[in-house]
């Protein structure tokens, strides 16, 4: 129980970070192409609590994490409210919108790295804020990857729709009423994990490895 409680300890800042940019990354991406839902409702802010779901965001993960000891875990936070009928250009900007959530937490994970490799570097050693930058570069990653998954509503999908011709992207965008029930029952059968998740993740890594290395061989 011990372990848990310091787990969920170590996760609780990189998580509360990683949901709370994504999110205010669409809202700021949409009001910067045209559409100031988002901001009039106060969602373009780095203060959690407007991304907070009490649900998706807290109760949800914790039961899972708990009854599972930690070896499944799921979340969501409150979607950004986005009228794409707003944007300059809605078909064009629905992608950068979509984009901009993801890119977020590939920003962070390079920033948790960057964190990582100067604390190591410096000999600082603490356990906690170490695994603190690792659970930051995990964390983001794997938002990063299963928010691209292309199917609606998920950013991915939304991308799809975006850089499909009409014709196909309103098939696509037709399954977003079951969207979610989907890709929660290939996440359940451990699909989208082994075709999306650990493949894009393998790849994401190997792109922050490879960006770090520079830092990493000066503070050797």
């Amino acid at each position: 129980m011990s372990d848990l409680v310091q787990t969920v300890l170590i996760y609780a800042l990189p998580v509360i970070f990683a949901i709370t940019l994504h999110e205010a990354a669409h809202g700021y991406a949409a009001l910067r192409l045209g559409d100031n839902t988002a901001s009039v409702l106060g969602r373009v802010t780095l203060n959690p609590f407007p991304h907070i779901d009490p649900v998706g965001t807290i109760l949800l993960p914790l039961l899972l994490y708990f009854s599972t000891s930690g070896a499944f875990l799921f979340g969501y936070a409150k979607p950004v409210p986005v009228r794409f009928d707003q944007l300059r250009h809605p078909k064009r900007d629905m992608v950068w919108v979509a984009l901009a959530g993801p890119g977020a937490n590939l920003l962070q994970a390079l920033i948790w790295g960057v964190l990582f490799y100067v604390l190591t570097g410096n000999g600082i050693t603490e356990r906690f804020f170490i695994e603190m930058c690792k659970a930051g570069m995990l964390t983001n990653v794997v938002m990063f990857a299963f928010n691209l998954f292309p199917l609606p509503p998920l950013d991915g999908g939304r991308i799809l729709v975006g850089l499909l011709p009409w014709r196909q992207a309103v098939l696509v965008s037709r399954v977003e009423p079951w969207g979610f029930f989907i890709v929660m029952a290939l996440v359940l059968t451990g699909l989208i994990s082994a075709w999306w998740m650990q493949p894009l993740m393998g790849l994401t890594f190997d792109f922050l490895k490879l960006t770090l290395s520079p830092l990493a061989a000066v503070l050797r």
